[in-house]
C-alpha cells in the first residue's frame, strides 16, 4: 500500500471538489424549513465542517464508474444528512459537549431539539425516479435501519467489559461501517453497474469505512482534543469497549487487566492516565493499527476490480489516507 502524505489530501480530492461545491449547495437547500430552529441547527453542524468522506466517496464511486450526471450530488446531500442525523443523536445518547472542534448541538440547543432536528435530517430522500431509484431506496432504508441496530448494540456493549472482539466489530460495521459501504454502493448503482461491480464496491466502502472507525477508536488514546476535535478519552469515560481496552482486557497483566474491567465498568475518566500507560504498554495500539490496516487493505483489493480509471486510482489511495490521519 502506497503511503500517502496528510499535505497531499488536497490534491487527493480535487478531482470531485467541483462535485463537493455542488453537493454544499445542496445541503443548504434541502436545510430550508419554515421552522427556524431546524435551520438553525443544521447549519450549526453542517458548517462545522469535518471530512465529509462519505459523501466523497460516493462521488468518487459514481465518477469511476462512468456516470455523468448530477443525481450524485442530491444523494451525496442525503448520505451527508444521514450521517448529521447520527451525530445528532449520538451526542445525546453519549451526554458529549464536544465536536468537531465546538460544542456539540446538545450543549447548545438541548437535547430534545437535537434529536428532533436530528429526525428531521433522516427524512431526507431523493427527489426524483432516475435510474435505479428503487434500489437507491433500498439501500438507504437498510442503511437506516442497520446504523440503528448498530446504536442500540452499542448501548447493550457499554460498562460490559466481556464484549468480545466479535462483537465490538459487529458495532463498527453497523454503526459506522454501512454507510460507507452505502456511499460506494450508490455510485455503482447510480452508473448502473452490474451486480459484481455493485458487489465490489459495497464491499470496498464497507472494509474502509471499518478501517477508518478502528483509526478513530485508536486516536481516542493518542490524539489530543484540538487534533480530535472532540475530548479524547471519551470512549473510556462513557465505557465503551473499543479494541485498545479490549486487547488490554486479554493480554495486560492481573493488574492492568483488573484497572481495565473497572474503568469499563464504572466510565469516567479518573482512571485515564493510568489506562492510557497500560494500553500503550501492552501493544494495544500497534494491534488496534494493525486490524485497520487489513481493512484498509482488503478495500484496497476491492477497489482493484473496478474499471481502470484516474478516479479508481483516486479510491485506492483513499485506502492509504485512512490509515494516516491524526483526527
Amino acid at each position: 500500500m502506497n503511503i500517502l502524505s496528510q499535505s497531499s489530501a488536497t490534491a487527493l480530492l480535487a478531482p470531485v471538489a467541483a462535485d463537493m461545491r455542488a453537493v454544499d449547495s445542496v445541503i443548504r437547500q434541502r436545510l430550508a424549513s419554515e421552522v427556524p430552529l431546524i435551520e438553525q441547527i443544521g447549519e450549526y453542524i453542517i458548517s462545522a465542517g469535518g471530512k465529509r468522506l462519505r459523501p466523497v466517496i460516493l462521488l468518487l464511486s459514481a465518477r469511476a464508474f462512468g456516470y455523468d450526471g448530477n443525481r450524485h450530488h442530491e444523494l451525496a446531500a442525503v448520505v451527508e444528512f444521514i450521517h448529521t442525523a447520527t451525530l445528532l443523536h449520538d451526542d445525546v445518547v453519549d451526554e458529549s459537549e464536544l465536536r468537531r472542534g465546538r460544542q456539540t448541538a446538545n450543549a447548545v440547543f438541548g437535547n430534545a431539539a437535537s434529536v428532533l432536528v436530528g429526525d428531521f435530517l433522516y427524512s431526507a430522500l431523493p427527489d426524483d425516479g432516475g435510474r435505479g431509484s428503487m434500489r437507491i431506496m433500498e439501500i438507504l432504508s437498510n442503511a437506516t435501519n442497520v446504523i440503528a441496530e448498530g446504536e442500540v448494540l452499542q448501548l447493550l456493549n457499554m460498562h460490559d467489559p466481556d464484549v468480545t472482539v466479535e462483537r465490538y466489530l459487529q458495532v463498527i460495521r453497523y454503526k459506522t461501517a454501512k454507510l460507507f459501504e452505502a456511499s460506494a454502493q450508490l455510485g455503482a448503482v447510480l452508473a448502473g453497474a452490474d451486480a459484481a461491480t455493485e458487489e465490489a464496491a459495497a464491499e470496498y466502502g464497507r472494509r474502509i469505512g471499518t478501517a477508518f472507525q478502528l483509526i478513530d477508536d485508536m486516536l481516542d488514546y493518542t490524539a489530543s482534543a484540538e487534533q480530535m476535535g472532540k475530548n479524547a478519552g471519551d470512549d473510556l469515560r462513557e465505557g465503551k469497549p473499543t479494541l485498545p481496552l479490549l486487547h488490554l482486557l486479554e493480554h495486560g497483566s492481573v493488574e492492568q487487566r483488573t484497572l481495565a474491567r473497572e474503568a469499563i465498568v464504572q466510565g469516567g475518566t479518573e482512571h485515564f492516565d493510568a489506562v492510557f500507560t497500560a494500553i500503550h504498554a501492552c501493544g494495544a495500539l500497534e494491534v488496534t493499527f494493525q486490524a485497520a490496516q487489513r481493512e484498509a487493505e482488503a478495500a484496497e483489493q476491492a477497489a482493484q476490480r473496478f474499471p481502470d480509471s484516474p478516479l479508481k486510482q483516486t479510491l485506492i489511495d483513499l485506502c492509504a489516507f485512512s490509515l494516516q490521519r491524526q483526527s
